[in-house]
């Protein structure tokens, strides 16, 4: 076929123009409007992206229905290739701001990961023990973790957004890093950031007038993930900016992963649009870890340090800290580090001596009995004083064994002083009681329920 100078692009506006009918707008805008038609010779198409990150997409997203489309225009074979447009006007923030940045993303430091391609997102920083493999699973988190596991195998096809919420320290980051360590280790370009970081980024650019090259890079991310989006709360200016960043990926079929401490329903002060937005997507909650789940994360800590840890200790560790994944790894490497240090044998008295000697003072501070009371029988419904009497229907009589168990362990108060506050109990029938919660709870996942909000209420309290 015989070409003239003017040709390639006037037969690539003609591909754009049949593609403009097959695409939905923003996928047009953001991907094939600024590409040019470079040369087109022996059924080889030359076309020119604005940068490298734009070339990638055509490539792996969208080159079946341009090849097919390109073929129907030029009506014959064609292989379309494309390249980086090599132009003054190319937009000098496709470059990185200066050689140390080069250099950063070349050295690849331990611990840190970078995607392989879009030049306009920024460093990006991952724990590198936050993996699936280091996941401990267990009945409070396995659904969290199947749908993380979904979304980093299929990155924008199912599940987006995936909102996760929880309370502090019970893995919510650990999935949001192992789906980044899976999505650069696929080759995509990744975004993770903080909410108070994105705040900052966003009202910095709005001030030194960088807004569109804020937008740029947020927005021709593959997968974004941020980070406890409740920070947001009170932020009209920056809800404003994620709204938009939102719709844009979202629309592209982009891949959103988020963190909050509380579900979306709760997230009262969010704009509505937003909170809808979240809404639609899969909302999952990571529940405190089951005792046995407790185990097992402290097992898995005990071989990541290559220490042989009692069974004894990890079930004293595992019974006294429940609320808190962090704390419960934090607690076993302080008594593995108190016994090195002093030389002393790894059991329980020095469990006990070496959480009680390094803790905050208040942090295991007795619990006044009233409090226990008071606080047990409003969470069962029940009458403080058939608490303390001798009424024995089923729910009185555990809400008592309950009232004991916690007086014991956590407030540290001996049998016949819990006898004496719940009306005065005989020490056998109090040690009875509590016995009889320690036993039930690895089997019974509804007392552990209990347990766990009555120690947040007192916590509260």
């Amino acid at each position: 076929m015989t070409t003239t100078a003017n040709q390639p692009k006037e037969l690539w506006e003609a591909v754009l123009g049949d593609l403009q009918m097959h695409v939905t707008r923003p996928n047009f805008e953001t991907w094939l409007k600024n590409t040019v038609g470079i040369a087109f010779r022996d059924g080889e198409f030359v076309v020119g992206a604005p940068n490298a990150f734009v070339a990638e997409m055509l490539e792996q997203r969208m080159y079946s229905l341009i090849s097919l489309t390109a073929e129907r225009v030029v009506k014959g074979p064609v292989e379309v290739r494309f390249q980086v447009l090599l132009s003054e006007e190319v937009d000098a923030a496709d470059e990185p701001e200066d050689a140390d940045d080069q250099r950063l993303t070349e050295a690849e430091p331990t611990g840190v990961l970078h995607p392989t391609f879009n030049p306009k997102a920024r460093l990006t920083t991952l724990n590198t023990k936050y993996t699936f493999g280091r996941f401990v699973v267990g009945k409070s988190n396995e659904l969290a973790h199947a749908a993380a596991e979904a979304v980093s195998n299929r990155p924008g096809e199912v599940y987006s957004p995936l909102v996760l919420y929880g309370a502090v320290g019970l893995g919510k980051t650990h999935l949001m890093h192992a789906i980044g360590h899976r999505a650069v280790a696929n080759g995509l370009s990744l975004i993770y950031a903080t909410t108070e970081e994105f705040t900052n980024e966003y009202i910095k650019a709005i001030g030194e007038g960088r807004t569109e090259e804020f937008r740029d890079r947020y927005r021709s991310t593959d997968v974004l993930l941020l980070d406890d989006i409740q920070f947001l709360i009170g932020k009209e200016q920056t809800q404003e900016g994620f709204f938009h960043t939102f719709n844009a990926l979202h629309m592209t079929n982009r891949q959103i992963v988020i963190t909050s401490d509380r579900p979306v329903s709760a997230l009262t002060l969010l704009e509505d649009r937003i909170q809808s937005r979240l809404a639609g997507g899969l909302v999952v909650d990571i529940q405190a870890p089951d005792i046995e789940t407790r185990l097992a994360i402290l097992r898995a800590k005990a071989e990541t340090i290559n220490q042989d840890v009692p069974q004894t200790v990890l079930d004293f560790l595992a019974e006294r800290i429940h609320k808190n994944i962090r704390e419960l790894e934090g607690s076993l490497n302080r008594v593995v580090a108190y016994a090195d240090l002093t030389g002393s044998l790894l059991d329980v008295e020095l469990v006990k001596r070496a959480i009680d000697g390094l803790a905050d003072p208040d942090e295991h501070r007795a619990i006044l009995d009233y409090v226990v009371v008071d606080t047990v029988a409003t969470h069962y419904g029940v009458d403080q004083q058939a608490l303390k009497g001798r009424k024995r229907d089923k729910k009185t009589a555990q809400a008592r064994q309950m009232a004991m168990y916690l007086m014991r362990e956590d407030g540290n108060m001996g049998l016949t002083a819990i006898g004496r506050a719940l009306g005065g109990k005989d020490h056998t029938t109090v040690a009875h009681g509590c016995d009889r919660i320690k036993t039930q709870l690895p089997v019974d996942a509804q007392l552990r329920r209990d347990l766990l909000k009555i120690r947040e209420a007192l916590a509260a309290a």
